[in-house]
């Protein structure tokens, strides 16, 4: 029998057990777990520079998300090498929801068909997290220009080798890729002259620094106001936006589609539960006025879907865009 006088010692004793016991456990509890999620800011990084489309789309959904779950949601551009940049910040980032990747879809399924070594393997390393928008490009050139319709831009191209240029957000992006491809299937050749973003590089069509670029959806204002000037839409259809515009694929480029769909990803590894809660949020926002008109805007269209059918949008889209990569020999430095 225990001594009298040995209770306290025991019961002590027991306590500290009982109470390491539960000290333990809460530090074999991974951090997310600790805290209902979201308990602090949320970051979307996104890949391109300021005024990109998938800047856009991040600034657009920030604010409704931010509403609904509670805590500031900021976005941060990490821009360079064709996305590569934004998407390691993400992948080296905590798996636990707080930064998530808004990518092109290029960078996605584009990237790692021209990079012989990227420092990331997006299908392994990042979770498909919501889809926002599916982006199409137009084919834009310069309003001062001499030829006014598609026809006339390809007999220009045609008889006057090697003077057009066309830029692009950079190596490997659907425009860049859309670029090859026309002039793969029209037959012409033309100087591709890459940019860090969408943005600079319509900054320099307006110049005068190149003769045309396919635009993802950011110069509507100055085609409207007479600066530039819209030839087709290089898409499997029309667009609603600008409904009297051909398609390439009208034209006579059989099967030309170069759009993508932009997209939210997260580290790999995050919680599914919080997957989960992003996808029914990011959808939510999708379906808000304000977010639905920016992306309309852009002549593109929101694309509310499962982190299951985005992986097979991904993995469709990387095998589409293959046969161009291989049949134009087109790398990260063309």
């Amino acid at each position: 029998m225990t001594p009298l006088n040995s209770r306290p010692s025991v019961l002590r004793r027991r306590h500290l057990l009982q109470a390491s016991g539960a000290l333990a456990a809460a530090v074999a509890l991974p951090t997310w777990a600790q805290a209902a999620w979201p308990a602090r800011p949320i970051r979307l990084v996104v890949n391109f520079a300021p005024g990109s489309s998938p800047d856009l789309l991040a600034r657009a959904i920030s604010a409704p998300l931010q509403q609904a779950l509670g805590q500031p949601v900021t976005v941060e551009n990490r821009s360079g090498a064709g996305g590569i940049v934004g998407g390691e910040a993400v992948v080296k980032s905590a798996a636990d929801g707080y930064t998530l990747l808004v990518a092109s879809g290029s960078s996605l399924s584009i990237n790692p068909l021209i990079y012989p070594r990227m420092p990331y393997d997006p299908a392994r390393d990042l979770a498909p997290v919501a889809a926002l928008a599916r982006i199409e490009v137009f084919l834009t050139s310069r309003s001062e220009a001499s030829y006014r319709t598609y026809a006339e831009f390809v007999r220009f191209a045609k008889a006057n080798p090697a003077r057009l240029t066309y830029g692009s957000p950079g190596s490997g992006s659907s425009p860049h890729l859309a670029g090859e491809m026309l002039k793969s299937q029209a037959g012409f050749f033309a100087v591709h002259v890459p940019y860090r973003g969408s943005a600079p590089a319509l900054q320099a069509l307006l110049a005068g620094q190149i003769d045309y670029m396919f635009d993802p959806g950011i110069a509507f204002e100055h085609v409207r106001s007479g600066r530039l000037r819209m030839l087709a839409v290089g898409s499997a259809r029309r667009v609603g936006l600008w409904p009297d515009t051909p398609t390439l694929a009208e034209l006579g480029l059989n099967g030309f589609d170069a759009g993508t769909t932009h997209a939210v990803y997260a580290p790999a590894n995050t919680p599914a539960d919080v997957v989960t809660r992003l996808n029914a949020e990011i959808n939510k926002a999708l379906a808000v006025p304000q977010v639905r008109t920016m992306i309309t805007n852009l002549g593109a269209e929101p694309t509310p879907m499962s982190p299951a059918d985005l992986r097979n949008v991904q993995a469709s889209d990387l095998r589409r865009f293959t046969t161009i990569v291989q049949e134009r020999k087109i790398s990260a430095d063309s």
